[in-house]
């Protein structure tokens, strides 16, 4: 049985294969396009599919997804819907994740945008902060990653809330779920998360509909999938002033457009879809793991509800 890895790495420079053969002794590895004998072939790992890929694979009997997102894969009308595919939950990456909501929660909580402007300015003013008791930090989307960020959002006092598709009950945290519970839950929230899991109910969730029913001067910050926001409407929202600040991890377009206005809004905060990055050292258990799952008929680990889209 042997895996196809799809990587934008050279094989030589690749850290998959070195690891799993650590974990896996006597692993049979290909990198694409590199297939050898394509009926060996039993797994791909990959991110986004080849032209021609699947076509040249007759044996292939899963997918495993280098990322917790899988839409990019769902949304691929080449990738034969019979095949399992088993989504990444990689420590590492949810770490990262967390690292990076709570940086971006606590940068708009003790006003650093607004302190970063007056020093460009010259500007000598103290500002009141508010208690964190006071501030309504907001996830949408309790999976994993929602839940660890709430968990590492937690220490630092903050009225936490959270708001999935179907209803979940966290120690500490507010919950709301479904259609009904949305607005409520946008309604009292100052620092809006976004983590849910793009899908065609989700995508364009974040519109002139929901921001309007943020309180006046609240935040967002979208690290999840760039679809899941209307741009033009978080630009006026911007614009207005009802939304405070933004800060973007992801974009419709990666990498975002010369011309896109986001690069020189003076509200918005930009990182390069670098929230959280897979690691190979610390995901590669999982793949191993799946591996031996595929080869003794024994269900994956992860495995995605197509469905649901997660």
């Amino acid at each position: 049985m042997a895996l196809l890895i799809v990587s934008r790495e050279h094989p030589s420079a690749d850290v998959w294969a070195p690891e799993l053969r650590r974990l896996a002794p006597g692993i049979d590895i290909r990198y694409w396009p590199d297939i050898g004998d394509p009926a060996a072939i039993a797994a791909v790992l990959m991110w986004q599919a080849p032209d021609g890929m699947f076509e040249r694979l007759p044996q292939l009997r899963a997918i495993f997804a280098t990322g917790a997102g899988v839409d990019a894969i769902l949304r691929d009308p080449r990738v034969p819907a019979r095949l399992p595919l088993a989504r990444l939950i990689d420590p590492s990456m949810t770490a990262e994740m967390s690292e990076h909501v709570v940086l971006q929660v606590l940068r708009f909580h003790r006003q650093e945008p607004v302190y970063a402007a007056q020093q460009r300015a010259r500007v000598w003013q103290v500002h009141a902060q508010p208690h964190p008791q006071s501030r309504r930090v907001g996830m949408m989307g309790l999976g994993e990653l929602g839940q660890d960020a709430l968990r590492k959002l937690a220490p630092f006092g903050f009225a936490l809330r959270g708001w999935s598709r179907s209803p979940r009950q966290l120690p500490g945290v507010a919950c709301f779920a479904g259609a009904a519970g949305l607005g409520p839950f946008v309604e009292g929230t100052d620092i809006l998360v976004n983590l849910v899991p793009l899908t065609a109910e989700t995508e364009g969730i974040i519109d002139a509909k929901l921001l309007a029913r943020l309180p006046a001067g609240a935040f967002v910050v979208n690290c999840a999938r760039g679809r899941h926001v209307v741009d033009a409407d978080l630009l006026a929202a911007l614009d207005s002033g009802h939304v405070a600040g933004a800060a973007l991890d992801v974009f419709h377009q990666e990498p975002l457009p010369a011309d896109h206005p986001y690069w020189s809004h003076p509200k918005v905060i930009m990182t390069p879809h670098s929230a959280a990055l897979t690691n190979p050292l610390t995901a590669a258990p999982q793949i191993a793991e799946n591996l031996r799952r595929l080869a003794d008929g024994r269900p994956l680990l992860n495995l995605v509800d197509r469905a649901r889209g997660y």
